[in-house]
Order: structure tokens, then C-alpha cells, then sequence
């Protein structure tokens, strides 16, 4: 014989019915308000793009300035288009805050603040912890919570679903809740939040079905993964991929410059053959949001399981050992002209951790910057795109101009960022000594005897 449900059972079904439908005709109809926490080089981007499809977008921010700028319509992401924030701003589609308690007045919450690593390389999950507890007190029911900043496999289900669980509400019923990494390629015209493939992973199918559904508005292809921690898994393998491969090729240039072998034209004639290869170059180091750090990530959670990632380990070391090679090179290319590095003036072409960007997190150049002035040479450096910065010990540094005085009055120009802007054949022309770590010179036609690639 078969039970009849409860009246209180119906109604509770019926009530958790009614949230995962309400909010799907938000979604499809764009009338959800949507927040945005952390509007950096993810989440301004991202603001934008569902803003211009009729979203209404707050962005939410403990920085003072970027919000003042977000809300005058000034932008300050290049991959963002000055005329869409503007746009967006004076339809008020788009507004920022520093006020965390308008989180409860969102239909969805998008998480998209940084994930550093501490010193010792573990990882520094504490901006996710304290806005999961800005959003815990204000968690109801109908609300979706997608994570997308790049963090270990276990994020979403370890950390941010406890805090939630402890409201009483019931994951994939009263409230949603999903992990979709972050795909940004800062500088990429090519690749936009729009074109760029999206995965996603839900802590239930409910969870997955919802947040895929909103991802689709706005995405062109979207694909649904089995769980969030398959889906945090992808983003750090995806990174890892690279900065294996980039140690790969960097230690083949440690032994090329042992062997006196042109290391760039060994990559160029082997990314000639059309099947197994993919191209990868050497340079000073790994820098950027991702790639320095990721790996770490995953090192760091496979211990818990008794694993040790080896392979991923070593390339990290070779990686990280490039500025100390990069230092020596410079050292000895002084010291063939008779000059010790102590007391040389150094000139540093880019401080970006990538060309044609302004983004020096992480840069190699740092490193590179640090490690010559500790060994007491005379470093200034030129960047179009930093006009200043600080550096490992808190002092301001500013570009200096790029003239043919100051290339002439340096003992050593050090080309550590290959911008399309510079001028290469000035540079080789007027400077006494290249050392080209990106092979930013490769066009340069007129005698270079003086420039010496990595």
C-alpha cells in the first residue's frame, strides 16, 4: 500500500518548486539582479557582458577607487571597452559598492576575488572565506552562488557549502550553488569572456542545470561537468599544462646556452612540423595571475592525498630559477666587455608580465630587478604600459623615458617584456649591449653584433 505524502510535505516541495522556477524566469527573461564580487581583471569584464544582455549588475569591492570609477563610467581593464562600461553605467545597468549588505537583494552572486599563495607557496583561500561569510548572513532562498576564482579541487564543497549549510537552507532546494573557473586571457583580442568556452560543475544537478542555464546567456558554449571539484580540477590542470610545457622549453634554453645553440631557432624550425608539436617559448620566468600559482594549488592539495606531483614540482623549480639565470647572463656578457655587475647601469625594456598589457603581478621582471640590484648594479627600467610600481621593498619605481640617451648611457639594456610599441631597431641601434630574454629583436635587420638572445 502505498503512503500518501504529508500536506506540510507537499508544501515544502512545492515551496522548493517554486524558488528553482522563479529564479529560472529571472534568468531567462534577464530580470535577476546579479552581483559581482571582486571587479578586477574577472569580475569587470564579466559585469559588463551580462549588463549588456539586460541584467541588472552590482559589483561589490573593498577598493574605494575602482568602485568611484566603476559608477563614473571610467574604466580601467583593457580588455574592457571604454564606451560599453560607459554605456552600461548611464543605463544603470551597472553600479558598484563597497556595501556588502546589498548581497541580499541579488539573484545570483558571482565570486571572483584573488587567490594568492602565501610565502611558503601554500594557498591563500581567505578573500573566498571571508565573502562566503558576507554571503552566508544574507543567504535566502532562490539565490544562486557561482565561485569562479581559481583555487584547489574541494573549494566550493569544503568550504563555501559548510558555511552555508549552517543557515539551515538546503543546497540544490532553497539556494543554488556551482564552481565555473574564470577562462581570462588578459590582452587576448581574440578570446573574450563572450567566445571563451565556459565549464561548469554543480554541487547538485538542480545546482548544475541552474547556473548552466545562466552561464548561456551569455556564453556561446557552455559545458556542463559532473561536479565542482571536476570543474576546479580543469582550471588548474589547464595552467599547469602551460607552466609544464614553459619549463619544458626553458630548460631547453638552459642547455642551448650551454651548448651554444640558437634556442629560438630550434623552436622555430620544430613548430614547423603540422601534427604533435605545439609551440611554446623560453623567457625570464612565469608571471601573471595563473600560472606562478596554480600548479602550487594542486601540489599543495595532492599531499593531503600522500601524492607528490613530481613533474609539476620540477618544472616550478626550473621556472623560478630563470631570473637567477637571467642575472647570470647579464653578468657574464658584462664581464666580456670588462665590466663587473656591481655599479653597471642596467636599463630594463618592460616590467609586464606579458606584451602589451599593464598587469605586473607576478612578473618575472620583478625577480629580475631585484636579483640586479642586490648584486649593486644600477637598475631603471622603461614600460609604456607601468608608468610606476613598487618593488620588493616598498620602493616607487618610475619608467624612465626611452631615448637615444638613455639607451647610450646604459652599460647593459635588458629586454624582459617584448611590447608590439617599442621601437626594436632604436633600441639595437643606440644601445652598447642587448640581452634579449623574448626575442623581441628577431625583425631587427642591421647589425646586431651587440645583442645576445637568452
Amino acid at each position: 500500500m502505498t503512503s500518501t505524502p504529508k500536506a506540510s510535505q507537499v508544501v515544502t516541495a512545492l515551496h522548493e518548486l517554486s524558488h528553482e522556477m522563479a529564479l529560472r524566469e529571472k534568468i531567462t527573461t534577464h530580470t535577476a539582479l546579479v552581483g559581482v564580487i571582486g571587479i578586477g581583471y574577472v569580475g569587470l569584464p564579466l559585469a559588463v557582458e551580462k549588463a549588456k544582455v539586460g541584467y541588472r549588475v552590482v559589483g561589490f569591492d573593498r577598493n574605494a577607487i575602482r568602485v568611484a570609477q566603476v559608477n563614473q563610467g571610467s574604466n580601467y581593464i583593457r580588455d574592457v571597452d571604454d564606451d560599453e562600461l560607459a554605456k552600461m553605467v548611464a543605463n544603470e545597468r551597472l553600479t558598484a559598492t563597497t556595501d556588502f549588505a546589498g548581497l541580499a537583494n541579488c539573484d545570483i552572486i558571482i565570486i571572483c576575488v584573488p587567490t594568492p599563495l602565501t610565502q611558503n607557496k601554500d594557498p591563500d583561500i581567505s578573500y573566498i572565506r571571508n565573502v562566503g561569510g558576507e554571503i552566508a548572513r544574507r543567504l535566502r532562498p532562490g539565490q544562486l552562488i557561482c565561485l569562479e576564482s581559481t583555487t584547489y579541487p574541494g573549494t566550493t564543497e569544503e568550504v563555501l557549502l559548510p558555511m552555508f549549510a549552517q543557515t539551515g537552507l538546503k543546497v540544490g532546494h532553497d539556494y543554488f550553488l556551482a564552481y565555473s573557473p574564470e577562462r581570462v586571457d588578459p590582452g587576448n583580442k581574440r578570446y573574450t569572456t563572450k567566445n571563451t568556452n565556459k565549464v561548469v560543475g554543480g554541487v547538485t544537478a538542480t545546482c548544475l542545470s541552474v547556473a548552466t542555464s545562466f552561464y548561456k546567456q551569455t556564453i556561446l558554449e557552455v559545458l556542463a561537468l559532473s561536479s565542482p571539484k571536476v570543474a576546479e580540477m580543469t582550471k588548474v590542470f589547464e595552467n599547469t599544462f602551460r607552466a609544464v610545457n614553459i619549463a619544458l622549453v626553458n630548460e631547453m634554453a638552459l642547455l642551448c646556452d650551454r651548448m651554444g645553440i640558437n634556442i629560438w631557432e630550434v623552436i622555430d624550425a620544430a613548430a614547423t612540423k603540422p601534427f604533435g608539436m605545439m609551440r611554446f617559448d623560453p623567457g625570464p620566468g612565469v608571471g601573471g595571475h595563473c600560472i606562478p600559482l596554480d600548479p602550487f594549488y594542486l601540489n599543495w592539495k595532492a599531499r593531503q592525498y600522500d601524492f607528490h606531483t613530481r613533474f609539476i614540482e620540477l618544472a616550478g623549480e626550473i621556472n623560478n630559477s630563470m631570473p637567477y639565470f637571467v642575472r647570470d647572463k647579464v653578468a657574464r656578457a658584462l664581464n666580456l666587455k670588462g665590466l663587473p655587475l656591481k655599479g653597471s647601469r642596467i636599463l630594463m625594456l618592460g616590467i609586464a608580465y606579458k606584451k602589451d598589457i599593464p598587469d605586473w603581478r607576478e612578473s618575472p621582471a620583478l625577480k629580475v630587478l631585484e636579483l640586479l640590484a642586490q648584486a649593486e648594479a644600477a637598475v631603471d627600467y622603461h614600460d609604456p604600459f607601468v608608468p610606476s610600481f613598487q618593488d620588493a621593498h616598498g620602493r616607487t619605481r618610475h619608467s624612465i623615458p626611452l631615448t637615444e640617451k638613455t639607451l647610450g648611457q646604459s652599460d647593459c639594456v635588458l629586454i624582459t617584456t617584448d611590447h608590439s610599441q617599442t621601437d626594436w631597431d632604436f633600441v639595437v641601434r643606440h644601445a652598447p649591449l642587448v640581452i634579449d630574454t623574448r626575442n623581441a629583436t628577431r625583425a631587427v635587420r642591421q647589425p646586431r653584433d651587440n645583442v645576445i638572445l637568452l
